[in-house]
């Protein structure tokens, strides 16, 4: 390998991987805008924990959980594990050598890492406004530690999935449908935010701040191009190059979609199903991204992007209360994004189809009882809800004892001063 190529290749996917560290700061950011401001500092706060939760956790041993060593090929590949923390081989075999000359053993990790935080971020969002701090801090530590590495491990891992020709180029069922599952899993066993449902009647919840939400939609956007960028694993410009317009065009088509399909359901121009749909687009074409023609791009997208406001109302009336949309944008799309790769990739058909569908069920299975598992153990021994006076007063005051916006008192100060 030239030396001039490995560090070119090196350099870009340390900038990818700038790009998905970025996008914790979109979620962070879409999901303040889409609860209510009494819950601000909450969702900020876990946004913080889980970046530093899923770095330390897959530091500990998710890495090599995921990509255990040659020694457990075959059939121990489905849970391998080589050894706790990072093991830098040594010289070149952590640089030049690692990785065919791709790209270095800390560039694998760190990139891999940024990953990880990932799926506990989409299931923040989902239980928002009324899970407890601490047993949710708890869950995402052993969700990512354990469960995200394995499933994993099936495919990236050179695991059984992978064997088997699943294909999922940069994760819309290994990293998103994962969120999704476990985000499923604690809205059934939270229940729904108090006042969501009376009786058959749906009643919205709106969220604090649209612009938050917007802003939080196109950081996500723009990180987007170094997750699903990053994921050739090198700086060619073909594939690069393909992968930057296939994302762009299915989150511009997920936009399209969800806006005429939510304004032919309400009769309203719904902001938040369009950045939502935006959203489905880029988890629907993250499976094949790199397979896709442009046109089959947009197919994908639009079709994410119509599923988003026909999910939304499904959940709805099944009353599984989601604040921010998350089981619609990364477990109904992750599940699309990954079945298109058996209907529009280079191998489509019925073959690859049925391939396709038993990964996504192996590792839903897999996923939702881990998840639904782990949530019932910990509301069991500490509670995972918060009370009714908690919920109602709002998590920033009862969680954090403090607010995320200072109430501005000096227009009333002056309405209450006497009149001289």
């Amino acid at each position: 390998m030239n030396e001039s190529l490995f560090t070119v290749n090196n350099l870009w996917i340390l900038v990818a991987t700038v790009l998905v560290f970025i996008m914790h700061l979109g979620f962070a950011s879409l999901e303040a805008g889409f609860v209510r401001r009494k819950n601000t500092v909450n969702i900020l706060f876990k946004n913080c924990m889980i970046i530093a939760i899923g770095l330390l956790t897959y530091w500990a041993c998710g890495f090599n959980l995921m990509y255990p060593a040659e020694t457990f090929a075959g059939i121990m590949s489905k849970f391998g594990f080589s050894s706790f923390g990072l093991a830098l081989p040594e010289g070149a075999g952590g640089l030049i050598d690692y990785a065919d000359g791709g790209y270095a053993y800390y560039t694998d990790f760190i990139f891999q890492a940024m990953f990880a935080a990932t799926c506990c971020t989409i299931v923040s969002g989902a239980v928002a406004e009324r899970i407890k701090l601490l047993p949710f801090l708890v869950f995402c530590t052993i969700f990512v530690a354990l469960s995200y590495p394995i499933t994993g491990m099936w495919k990236w891992g050179g695991g059984w999935l992978d064997e088997l020709g699943f294909y999922d180029f940069a994760g819309s069922t290994l990293v998103h449908s994962v969120g999704g599952w476990g985000a499923l899993a604690g809205i059934i066993l939270l229940g729904a935010r108090k006042g969501k449902y009376k009786g058959k009647k749906i009643n919205p919840i709106p969220g604090h701040s649209m612009p938050f939400a917007a802003v939080g939609v196109f950081l996500l956007w723009f990180g987007w191009f170094g997750f699903n960028g990053g994921s050739v694993l090198s700086a060619d410009a073909g594939a690069v190059s393909l992968v930057f317009v296939t994302t762009s065009l299915a989150a511009a088509a997920g936009a399209v979609g969800a806006f005429v399909v939510s304004h032919a359901m309400f009769k309203n121009y719904d902001l938040s199903m369009v950045l939502n749909g935006i959203l489905g687009g880029l988890v629907g074409i993250t499976a094949g991204a790199d397979l896709m023609s442009p046109g089959a791009a947009v197919l994908i997208g639009l079709i994410a992007g119509a599923i988003i406001p026909i999910s939304v109302v499904t959940f709805d009336k099944l009353r599984l209360d989601d604040p921010v949309g998350a089981t619609s944008v990364h477990l109904v799309c992750g599940i699309w994004g990954t079945l298109a790769v058996g209907l529009f990739g280079s191998s489509a058909g019925l073959s690859q189809l049925l391939i396709q569908a038993t990964g996504i069920a192996a590792i839903g299975v897999f996923t939702f009882s881990f998840a639904f598992i782990t949530f019932y153990i910990i509301k069991k021994v500490s509670g995972i809800r918060v009370s009714e006076e908690e919920e109602v007063r709002g998590l920033d005051i009862t969680e954090h004892e403090m607010e995320a916006y200072t109430p501005d008192l000096s227009n009333a100060a002056y309405e209450l001063a006497p009149v001289k």
